[in-house]
């Protein structure tokens, strides 16, 4: 970042190898030709029985119902099921759907405005988790004055980027009060806060949780719902438009699915901790199964589309994206047709927007 003419703030830096135009270059392929490749799904033509969706997702336990519709095989029954890509770094699960390598993604918000502000064609149709992102700092750091000057680790165009910088806003400060250093994956950030390269990090559950048992006396910040209140988005469910317009059925079995997965997560959690740990979260299953309650899943978020919409301002400042989107990045029609098909289901989930 501190090459680059997009500055968070005067003291920003960014880890080797992860900066701006690391991180715009792997989304701009989405203007060129791989955006115009066709779906990797499988189609009724192909297979009879079964779509697989390829699929990319993140680390965060925002991805459990999204885990368990894999784990568990949710969609069988309706003829769905995911075959999950393998990412290198955190940025590249939503370079590659943007890029239309896959056709499905569990992604923050704030990554897929980046992704739509550059072209791609693509569409929220559901959540996936909400709150669990967490500002931990090391002892002795208690208050976002105390920040000043220090350097907090997070990811570029991240829900958990947008966190610090409202939390600082709320205190009267900006990035251009601290340094920000940016990582490549959970675990690496982890790491560096609990290894102490780090003054304060803003990360998801599991690892936040982790980070803080292993790291004596560090302290909580922030918890997100100081600054937005509860349910607040981190990770939605998206898709390629078209294949909104190619297999819709399908489609709404993978949010069917998905709302069968926040279920099994919230009557079974420690079941489903034990399925995705360390499978998927790269922690202790113990850290996994306390931090579980502190990043539940909710695929109807409905509610949340003008939050989602007004943290895009942060994202046109800090120039990642051109033009504030609308609410033509959203599609509920098919999660309003499940909820409508499966009231029996539906009522059985905890959270939800109804």
């Amino acid at each position: 970042m501190s090459n680059d003419s997009r500055l968070p703030g005067a003291g920003s830096v960014a880890t080797a190898g992860i900066n701006r135009r690391t991180l715009l270059a792997r989304t701009a392929c989405v203007g060129g030709a791989v955006a115009a490749s066709r779906f990797l799904c499988t189609s009724p033509a192909e297979a009879a029985t079964t779509v697989t969706f390829k699929a990319t997702h993140g680390t965060g336990l925002c991805n459990c119902p999204f885990f368990m519709v894999k784990e568990k095989e949710l969609g069988k029954a309706d003829g769905v099921a995911l075959d999950f890509v393998t990412t290198p770094t955190n940025a590249d699960i939503a370079a590659l759907f943007g890029a239309g390598v896959v056709d499905v993604s569990v992604v923050p918000y704030t990554n897929f405005m980046t992704l739509y502000d550059a072209g791609a064609p693509v569409k929220i149709i559901a959540g996936s988790g909400v709150q669990g992102c967490v500002i931990v700092a090391q002892p002795g750091i208690n208050s976002a004055a105390d920040l000043r000057g220090k350097t907090i680790g997070t990811f570029q165009a991240d829900t958990l980027e947008m966190l610090p910088l409202d939390y600082l806003k709320k205190a009267g400060m900006t990035f251009a009060d601290v340094k920000v250093r940016y990582f490549g994956t959970s675990p690496e950030l982890a790491q560096a806060f609990i290894g102490g390269n780090i003054d304060a990090m803003c990360h998801i559950e599991p690892y936040a949780t982790q980070a803080m048992a292993s790291r004596k006396g560090s302290v909580k910040l922030s918890d997100g719902t100081d600054v937005y209140g509860p349910l607040y988005t981190d990770c939605v469910l998206a898709v390629r438009s078209k294949l909104i317009a190619e297999n819709r059925p399908a489609v709404k079995a993978l949010i069917k699915a998905m709302m069968m997965g926040q279920l099994f997560e919230e009557t079974e959690r420690e079941a489903a901790i034990k399925l995705t740990t360390p499978k998927y979260f790269k922690t202790t299953f113990e850290a996994a199964l306390d931090a579980s309650n502190k990043q539940p899943g909710m695929v109807d978020q409905r509610k949340n589309q003008d939050f989602i919409l007004a943290r895009a301002q942060n994202l046109k400042d800090l120039r990642y994206i051109k033009t504030m989107p609308t609410a033509d990045i959203f599609d509920w029609s098919m999660l309003n047709e499940v909820i409508a098909e499966n009231a029996d289901l539906y009522g059985k989930l905890q959270l939800k927007s109804a």
